[in-house]
């Protein structure tokens, strides 16, 4: 009797064991990790004014300027237009902002004599008679979040293009400040919870995509895993979670008839 006991008790305790290797296989990769970390602050970079300063490194220098021209008092006209309080903290942030980022830019073009303007250009002026001219705050409020946010959307990849190719370090240092500034200006506009996303421009086609193109890194990374290609990870699980199944109802069905 204690014999048939054990007997009946060990297809229990495998099935147990199934549902722990299934909840195993089948859960979400990082469940188990701590809390995401905080976005880190950079570190502070060295600016002596080394290395060879190139055409585009100048014209950064100015298009850093012509931000801080038109923002300023874009984000001037927010705190007095906008019956929005979230709009009017948001433009009033931007502009102190930009206050801080134009004095660090102006910095750097009297070290290397680059001459700056002192008026927006005309795209800029045009975004701020629009917002100037708008027939209610509520029009104000889109006009400004949507304008700024397409601005920003336009230089974030300019900033990423410099701070990457540069040769010298002062600018290396101000592509870096000035792309702390735009990423804390894009999520500020965001929050208002009014950008128009499907005004944005798209991005650009990945080069080759009018065929199947094949990703030859994805290929490699599937063969040194043992992965097989077109075959996702979930598939793959759920066939192995189906194998064990059947393992475990073979080894119950060789226990009952023992």
């Amino acid at each position: 009797m204690i014999a048939n006991r054990s007997y009946r008790r060990s297809p229990r305790w495998l099935v147990g064991a199934l549902a722990t290797a299934l909840a195993f296989m089948l859960a979400p990769a990082g469940t188990a990790t701590a809390a995401e970390p905080g976005v880190p602050v950079p570190p502070g970079l060295t600016a002596q004014g080394k290395g060879a300063l190139s055409l585009a490194d100048r014209d950064f220098v100015i298009k850093v300027r012509l931000a801080g021209l038109w923002e300023i008092p874009a984000g001037n006209m927010a705190m007095e237009k906008s019956k929005d309080a979230r709009v009017q903290e948001i433009g009033k942030s931007i502009a102190a902002q930009h206050v801080v980022l134009d004095r660090l830019d102006v910095a750097v073009a009297k070290k290397f004599g680059i001459a700056l303007p002192n008026l927006p250009n005309n795209d800029q002026q045009g975004w701020l008679n629009e917002m100037e001219t708008a027939p209610s705050s509520e029009q104000f409020d889109q006009i400004y979040i949507d304008r700024l946010r397409a601005a920003h959307g336009k230089i974030f990849p300019a900033i990423a293009t410099i701070r990457a190719s540069t040769r010298n370090d002062e600018i290396r240092k101000l592509a870096q400040e000035a792309n702390q500034f735009v990423m804390t200006h894009m999520s500020l506009l965001e929050s208002s919870g009014i950008v128009d996303y499907g005004a944005l421009p798209t991005a650009p086609a990945p080069a080759g995509a009018g065929g199947p193109a094949v990703d030859t890194a994805m290929v490699a990374a599937a063969s040194n895993s043992g992965a097989m290609p077109g075959v996702s990870t979930p598939v793959i699980l759920i066939v192995l979670a189906g194998a064990l199944i059947a393992g475990v109802v073979t080894t119950m069905r060789i226990f009952r008839t023992r």
